[in-house]
C-alpha cells in the first residue's frame, strides 16, 4: 500500500527483488514528485473545451531546493515515435540540471517553457545561463481533447511547487491521466528496488508514464492474461484509428548509485526488457523514450552560467565499477515490471471525450485467474 489503494503485490502477484520503504522513485533520498491532474466535461468532443482528461507530472532529482545542480544522466530510445527534449544536451555533457516534466504530447512545448519559468523565478541566477529542460510525452487523445491547449504553464509550475518525497499515487493521476496500457486504463506506475553491494545498500527508483501494448500481448507474473481477456476492449474493438499496441511510454530510472554517464545509459537500456516481462513487444506506433540519472556526485558535472568553479579546476567522480552493474541491471528489470502492473492495479474505468471508455483492469478476475494458476 502507498496511498491506501491495493497495488499488484498487495494482490498476491509476485515480484523479484525488495523493494523500499514505499516501492516508488521516491525511496531515492532527496528525490521530489508532484503532480497537476486535470479531469472536466464530458460528452462530445468541442476542440478547445473539452472534454479534459490530462494532467502534468514533475520529477525534481534532487528536490525543489536544489534545482540547477547537475546530476549525472543517460538515455536511450526503444523507438522513436515521441519526444523527450534535452537529449541532445544530456548526450553532450552527460547530465540534467532541471526539473522533469511528463504530460501529453501536444502540450510538451507548454511543459518545456513551463519549468523554464519557474526555474528562474526560483532560482535568479538560473536566467544568466541556457536552461534546456527534459519534458517528455505520451499521447492521451483517445481519451483527451488533446488539441485543446489545456495544459498551461501554471500546471506545470503547481506540480512543481506540490512535489514531495513519500508515497505516490499512481493510475490516472498528472501526465498519466489520459493514458491506456495494454487495452485498459493505464497511467502512472512507480516502483523501487534495494541493491545490496559490499557493505552499501543503495536504491533503484522507476517512474512510468504507460500508455502501450495490446490487450493480447499483456502478461501478469508470467500469466498470459490478456489473450484470455478480449472481452470488453473498446480501446481496439475497431472504432479507433490507433492501432492496437499504439501509444508510448516514458520512464524514469532514478538511483543513488555513484554512476558515471554512461552507466546511466546502460541502466536506461535495460528498461525495455522489463516492460517484455509484462508483455509488449513494441509497437511502431508508440514511442518509447527512457532517461536514467544519478543523484550521487551532485554538482560535478555543472557547466551553466551561474557555474562559479576556478578555469582549470580539477573535479573527480566516483563510480561504481561496470563489474558491479548487473545487480543494478536487475533492479530495473524488476523494478518496470512492478510499475506497469502497479499502474494498471491503480487504474479505474474513464470516460473520455465522445464516450471513449477505457475499462479498469478487472481485479477480482486478476485475483481469481492468478489463484487458478497457482
Amino acid at each position: 500500500m502507498t496511498t491506501g489503494q491495493p497495488r499488484a503485490r498487495g494482490l498476491g502477484v509476485t515480484f523479484e527483488g525488495e523493494p523500499g520503504r514505499y516501492n516508488a522513485i521516491t525511496d531515492v533520498s532527496g528525490l521530489e514528485v508532484g503532480y497537476t491532474t486535470l479531469i472536466s466535461g464530458d460528452g462530445p468532443l468541442r476542440a478547445g473545451l473539452g472534454p479534459i482528461r490530462t494532467g502534468v507530472t514533475a520529477i525534481c532529482p534532487l528536490g525543489r531546493s536544489r534545482i540547477g545542480q547537475s546530476v549525472p544522466a543517460g538515455w536511450y530510445a526503444l523507438n522513436g515515435n515521441g519526444e523527450m527534449t534535452g537529449t541532445a544536451w544530456i548526450d553532450e555533457a552527460g547530465a540534467l540540471s532541471l526539473p522533469i516534466g511528463l504530460t501529453n504530447t501536444h502540450a510538451v512545448g507548454t511543459v518545456h517553457r513551463g519549468i523554464i519559468e519557474w526555474a528562474v523565478r526560483t532560482e535568479p541566477r538560473l536566467g544568466r545561463g541556457w536552461l534546456l529542460p527534459v519534458a517528455a510525452e505520451t499521447w492521451d487523445g483517445y481519451l483527451n481533447d488533446i488539441n485543446g491547449a489545456h495544459v498551461g504553464v501554471q500546471h506545470i509550475a503547481q506540480a512543481l511547487d506540490g512535489a514531495r518525497s513519500g508515497p505516490l499515487a499512481e493510475g490516472s493521476v498528472g501526465g498519466g491521466t489520459g493514458m491506456n496500457c495494454y487495452g485498459f486504463k493505464g497511467g502512472s506506475g512507480s516502483a523501487s528496488r534495494l541493491v545490496r553491494l559490499g557493505e552499501k545498500t543503495y536504491t533503484v527508483g522507476v517512474f512510468l508514464q504507460a500508455n502501450f501494448g495490446s490487450r493480447s500481448e499483456l502478461t501478469i507474473a508470467g500469466v498470459g492474461v490478456g489473450r484470455l481477456w478480449s472481452d470488453d476492449n473498446p480501446i481496439e474493438d475497431g472504432a479507433w484509428l490507433a492501432p492496437p499496441g499504439a501509444g508510448s511510454c516514458i520512464a524514469v530510472i532514478a538511483t543513488d548509485a555513484p554512476l558515471l554517464p554512461g552507466q546511466c545509459r546502460a541502466l536506461a537500456r535495460r528498461v525495455p526488457l522489463g516492460l517484455a516481462r509484462t508483455g509488449t513487444t513494441g509497437s511502431h506506433y508508440s514511442g518509447d523514450l527512457f532517461l536514467a540519472f544519478s543523484t550521487a556526485n551532485a554538482g560535478a558535472l555543472d557547466s551553466g552560467i551561474g557555474d562559479q568553479a576556478v578555469p582549470g579546476t580539477l573535479r573527480e567522480l566516483s563510480f561504481l565499477p561496470w563489474s558491479d552493474l548487473d545487480a543494478l541491471y536487475r533492479a530495473v528489470v524488476q523494478g518496470v515490471e512492478e510499475a506497469v502492473l502497479n499502474c494498471l492495479v491503480a487504474g479505474r474505468t474513464m470516460i473520455g471525450r465522445d464516450g471513449h471508455r477505457s475499462p479498469g483492469l478487472p481485479i477480482d478476475r486478476l485475483v481469481s485467474l492468478l489463484q487458478r494458476q497457482g
